[in-house]
C-alpha cells in the first residue's frame, strides 16, 4: 500500500507523489517567540516531527524548514509591558523554544529560518504584487485586495473568521477596499521596530514572511505545508492568495496538513486564553517520552482532550511497553510480517494509533522472532527511545540490600534471599536474576 496522505485543500486521502521524485519540500509553521511554548504546540511539532521521521524512513529526502516569527504585534506588546528592547525578547524566546524542541526529541528540522532574515525577500513580493494589481496603499500600510483573487477561500471553504482562527494582527482599517483584506507592509508607528525600504519605512505583515520564506527556499511551489488547524484561515489562506497571485502557478502546495487541537475542558488551548501549561513546566512532571506517547497515541488530525488522567494512562502504557521491551532477547533479524503491518498503518494518513497497536502485538507475541530489530525499525518513528536502557539512581539502602542477597544466594540460603527480595520491593525496586548478575529496576 503506498502512503495517502489526507490532503485538507481537497478534503480527502491522496497518495503522496513529490514534485521531484524522493525529494520533499516541507513546510511547517513555527512559534511567534514572544512567550514560552506550550504543550499545544509541542502536539503539533511532535506530531510533525514523527511525520517528517516516517517520510525519511520510506527513503524520501526531506527538506524540513520551519520559519520562527520575530516580529509582531504581540512582539512588540510584550516587549514594551515588560520594558526590555524586542530583539532581546526575541531572542531570548527563540533559544527557550529550541532548548524545548530538544528535550521533546524534535530533531528533524532541517532549517529554521526567522522573519527578520528575509526582510528583502518580503519588500520584493510586496512591490510583484502592486505591480500584478493585486496590492494596494493606505494610510498605515499596503495591503492585499481580496477582491482580485476568484479563489480565495478555496482552502478554508469559507471566506470569514471562525472563533478558533488564529489571528495574529486584525488589520483593522476603515479605508480598507474589502473587510478581509490583510497586511502586507505595516508602516511604523514612532518607537516601533522599523526597516527602512524603497516602498516605506515599516515591517512586515504576517502572512507575507512565510511566502518570501517559502520561495526564497522552494520556489513558487512546493510538496507539503502544515500547522495546526487554527491556520487554515486566515494565514493558510492568505499564504496562497500572495504566492499564486505572485507566480500564477497553482497550486502552491501539492499537501495542506493540519493538526488537530490540544484541548483544555473542549476548548483550545492558547496563550490568549490564558489556559495552557508551559512544555517547561510539564517536563517537570513527566518525561519527554510520555508526551510523545500520549501525542503518538492519537492521530494527528484528532484533538486530544488534555488532562492528567490521560498523562497518567501514557505513563503507565509507556512504562508496562518499556518493560516488556526490556525482558526480550532475540536473534538479530526483521520480522518482516510485523514491519509491514506497521507501514500499512503509518502509510494510511500516519496511523500512528494503529501503528501502536502494531508494536505491542508484536512485543506480546510470544512466537515471534526479530523483535528487537523490529522495534528499533519502529522507533526511528515514533522516537521513544524504547531500547534505552533507563538510567536509574539506586538508592544506597537497596544497594547493601542487593549485595546481602548475593552473599545469601552464594551461601544457598533461599530463605534469606527472598525475605531481602521482599524488603528490596517494598522499597520500590524489583531484582532480576540473570546470567550476568542480579539487575534491579523500578517497581
Amino acid at each position: 500500500m503506498p502512503l495517502k496522505i489526507y490532503n485538507t485543500l481537497t478534503r480527502k486521502k491522496e497518495v503522496f507523489k513529490p514534485i521531484h521524485d524522493k525529494k520533499v519540500n516541507f513546510f511547517v509553521c513555527g512559534p511567534t517567540v514572544y512567550d514560552f511554548a506550550h504543550i499545544g504546540h509541542a502536539k503539533t511539532y511532535v506530531q510533525f516531527d514523527m511525520i517528517v521521521k516516517y517520510l525519511r524512513y520510506l527513503g524520501y529526502k526531506v527538506f524540513y524548514l520551519q520559519n520562527i516569527t520575530d516580529i509582531d504585534d504581540k512582539i512588540i506588546k510584550r516587549a514594551n509591558k515588560e520594558g526590555i528592547n524586542w530583539k532581546k525578547l526575541t531572542e531570548k524566546y527563540r533559544e527557550e523554544y529550541f532548548f524545548d524542541m530538544k528535550s521533546l526529541g524534535v530533531n528533524s528540522i532541517t532549517k529554521y529560518a526567522k522573519a527578520t532574515d528575509y526582510i528583502e525577500e518580503i519588500i520584493s513580493q510586496v512591490k510583484r504584487l502592486l505591480k500584478k494589481g493585486y496590492a494596494y496603499k493606505i494610510f498605515d500600510g499596503y495591503y492585499f485586495d481580496l477582491s482580485k483573487d476568484k479563489d480565495y477561500g478555496k482552502l478554508a471553504r469559507r471566506t470569514g473568521l471562525g472563533n478558533e482562527d488564529s489571528v495574529s494582527r486584525i488589520d483593522e482599517n476603515p479605508e480598507k477596499r474589502n473587510e478581509g483584506d490583510f497586511c502586507l507592509w505595516k508602516f511604523s508607528k514612532i518607537g516601533e521596530p522599523v526597516w527602512m525600504t524603497e516602498i516605506g519605512n515599516g515591517r512586515p505583515g504576517w502572512h507575507i514572511e512565510d511566502t518570501a520564506i517559502t520561495e526564497k527556499k522552494f520556489g513558487a511551489q512546493y510538496d507539503i505545508h502544515g500547522g495546526a488547524t487554527d491556520l487554515i484561515f486566515p494565514h493558510h489562506e492568505a499564504e496562497i492568495a500572495q504566492m499564486e497571485s505572485i507566480s500564477g502557478k497553482k497550486p502552491l502546495v501539492r499537501f495542506w496538513m493540519h493538526t488537530g487541537f490540544l484541548k483544555i475542558n473542549k476548548e483550545k488551548m492558547s496563550k490568549s486564553l490564558g489556559n495552557f501549561s508551559t512544555i517547561k513546566d510539564m517536563l517537570k512532571k513527566y518525561n519527554a517520552e510520555i508526551l510523545r506517547y500520549l501525542f503518538i497515541s492519537t492521530q494527528y488530525r484528532k484533538p486530544i482532550d488534555f488532562s492528567k488522567q490521560k498523562l497518567e494512562t501514557a505513563k503507565n502504557s509507556y512504562t508496562r511497553l518499556k518493560n516488556l521491551i526490556s525482558e526480550i532477547k532475540d536473534c538479530e533479524e526483521i520480522n518482516k510480517k510485523y514491519l509491514q503491518e506497521f507501514e500499512s498503518a503509518m502509510n494510511d494518513d500516519l496511523n500512528t494509533p494503529n501503528a501502536l497497536q502494531v508494536l505491542w502485538k508484536l512485543v506480546r507475541d510470544k512466537k515471534a522472532n526479530g523483535k528487537i530489530k523490529t522495534i528499533e525499525k519502529m522507533d526511528e518513528v515514533f522516537g521513544l527511545k524504547l531500547l534505552e536502557k533507563e538510567k536509574i539512581e539506586i538508592p544506597v539502602e537497596v544497594k547493601e540490600l542487593v549485595k546481602e542477597r548475593e552473599n545469601a544466594r552464594k551461601e544457598k540460603n533461599w530463605k534469606k534471599s527472598d525475605e531481602i527480595r521482599e524488603k528490596i520491593n517494598k522499597l520500590g525496586y524489583v531484582i532480576e536474576d540473570t546470567k550476568e548478575g542480579s539487575e534491579v529496576k523500578k517497581k
